[in-house]
């Protein structure tokens, strides 16, 4: 908006209001619209994605990190041929990370798409169902424990003043008798 002058249906003159900051999209200030030349604007559906660490938050730390010595392992006085020991080794090695990568290859784009529509749908729910209705009742609950609350005092107090005056006159001595 500037602040040009303009005359309204009923014939008044009236003062635009200058606006300083702008809108946030087209800054009407060159100090807005270099701070947001500066922000590095990050799109989570196009951003870089790490193909060396995958497990940044580190959540399958203690589930999925299996070695063969965590399956297999012999004790001492039983052990098989050093051969069979090494070809044991590497077929489990082997059998596991191609196996995932099969697997992978096969279900990973579904199973992708069916764990992002279900924490589209819970995202969906917790924003528009469930904070709704807890703050609803929140505010309801407020509302109900005002009226609690003055009944309590109004009926319960006085009952409660009165017997406590009515035990309090009540002196208790103990005698010890030979």
């Amino acid at each position: 908006m500037s602040g040009t002058k303009y005359v309204d249906s009923e014939g008044f003159l009236y003062t635009a209001p200058i606006r300083e900051q702008g809108n946030i999209y087209k800054p009407n200030n060159k100090m807005m619209a270099d701070e947001l030349n500066e922000k590095a604007v990050h799109d989570v559906h196009t951003k870089e994605i790490d193909l060396v660490n995958r497990d940044p938050k580190h959540l399958n730390d203690d589930v999925v990190k299996i070695d063969f010595e965590d399956v297999i392992a012999e004790p001492e006085g039983t052990h098989s041929f050093d051969g069979i020991w090494k070809a044991s080794f590497t077929t489990f090695t082997v059998t596991k990370y191609w196996f995932y990568r099969l697997l992978s290859a096969i279900f990973g784009i579904p199973m992708a798409l069916i764990w992002g529509i279900y924490f589209a749908i819970l995202s969906f729910l917790h924003i528009w169902a469930v904070v709704p209705c807890i703050r609803s009742y929140l505010i309801e609950i407020q509302c109900i424990s005002r009226v609690y609350s003055i009944c309590i005092h109004t009926f319960c107090d006085p009952l409660f003043e009165a017997i406590g005056k009515m035990f309090s006159s009540i002196r208790a001595t103990v005698r010890k008798e030979i």
